[in-house]
């Protein structure tokens, strides 16, 4: 089961992209269509594989949709959850589980990405060069 359409994921890649321009954040999407268990323990996995633990500044968030199930874990990297702390982690997944029970998938996930551009301009402002780290597209 996919919850976004081929225009839907163009959109969401291109919210990553004006998120990223406000700081030296990195932001990825990772959907899932074989969940089992835990979605924090298979984000904190993918979050891993996909190595954005190396980015520069520890800065890098992960959005993890486990679309069969329509579970969902935000984690970002230490630098950046020091700044903001579990409850924004927590608040914007329970912003994303109520947009998806209103069938509004991409929008909530979009207003999520942008909450959490804000965020990392407030703590990592983008300054010179401001380097794509990860690549925006989504993973799968």
């Amino acid at each position: 089961m996919t919850l976004f359409t081929p225009e839907d994921e163009k959109e969401i890649v291109e919210a990553i992209k004006n998120a990223e321009t406000m700081s030296t954040g990195e932001i990825r999407v990772h959907l899932d269509n074989s969940l089992k268990g835990d979605p924090l323990a298979k984000a904190q996995a993918v979050f891993a594989h996909l190595g954005m633990q190396n980015t520069q500044e520890r800065n890098g968030v992960l959005f993890f949709i486990s679309e069969s199930d329509r579970q969902i874990a935000v984690i970002g990297d230490e630098n950046i959850h020091q700044h903001v702390k579990q409850t924004f982690w927590n608040n914007l997944s329970q912003e994303i589980t109520a947009s998806f029970k209103e069938g509004k998938f991409k929008d909530g996930l979009v207003s999520a990405i942008l909450k959490t551009g804000h965020q990392l301009k407030k703590y990592f402002p983008a300054s010179g060069q401001n380097l794509n780290e990860l690549p925006n597209e989504i993973s799968r």
